[in-house]
C-alpha cells in the first residue's frame, strides 16, 4: 500500500485501494473488508447499496463533474481527485467545487500524477491528502506543502485576500 501525505506534512501508511473502472460487461470488484475507493458515477449507480458505507469513498477523473453527486457528497468519508497527467489542472476546480460550492467536509485526496511541487496549490484548493506519483520523495512532501508562508488570494485556506488581511 502506498504512503498518503496529510495536509500537515505527516506522512500515514494508507488503507484505501482505487478501484479502477471494470472493463465493458464486467462488474466492480470491491473486496469485502477493505477500504475503497470507486468511480464516482458507479457508487451513484450503486447509491443504495454503497450509501452510508465509511468504508467506500469515491474518486474523480479529471473530465468527470462533481455536480453529478451534488448533495449526496456529504455522506462519503474520502473523495480523491485523479490528476492523470501533470498538465492536468482540472482537479483543482474539482477540489474548489467540493469544498465551496457543495460544502464538503471530509478528507480530499490527490491522486495520480501527483508531484511534489503541486503539494502547496493542492492545499489552497482544498486538498487534505496526498499520494504522490512513486518516483517522488515523500519525505521532501512537507516543505513543499508549506514552502510559502503567505498567499496573495483567497482560496479554500484563506476566505481574504493578503491585502484584506494585512489591513485588519
Amino acid at each position: 500500500m502506498p504512503d498518503v501525505i496529510a495536509a500537515d506534512g505527516s506522512i500515514r501508511n494508507d488503507s484505501w485501494v482505487v478501484v479502477e473502472r471494470p472493463a465493458e460487461g464486467e462488474s466492480l470488484n470491491v473486496a469485502a473488508g477493505q477500504p475503497a475507493l470507486i468511480p464516482a458515477d458507479l457508487w451513484l449507480a450503486g447509491y443504495e447499496h454503497y450509501a452510508g458505507r465509511d468504508d467506500i469513498g469515491v474518486w474523480f477523473d479529471s473530465h468527470d463533474e462533481p455536480e453529478m453527486l451534488g448533495e449526496k457528497v456529504k455522506e462519503l468519508p474520502l473523495i480523491a481527485v485523479n490528476f492523470p497527467r501533470f498538465v492536468d489542472g482540472r482537479g483543482y476546480s474539482i477540489a474548489r467545487l467540493l469544498r465551496e460550492r457543495f460544502g464538503y467536509q471530509g478528507e480530499l485526496r490527490a491522486i495520480g500524477d501527483v508531484l511534489l511541487d503541486q503539494l502547496q496549490f493542492m492545499k489552497r484548493c482544498g486538498f487534505d491528502s496526498y499520494v504522490l506519483r512513486a518516483d517522488k520523495d515523500i519525505n521532501k512532501a512537507a516543505r513543499c506543502l508549506n514552502f510559502f508562508s503567505q498567499a496573495y488570494q483567497a482560496a479554500t485556506d484563506t476566505d481574504q485576500p493578503l491585502f484584506r488581511r494585512r489591513a485588519s
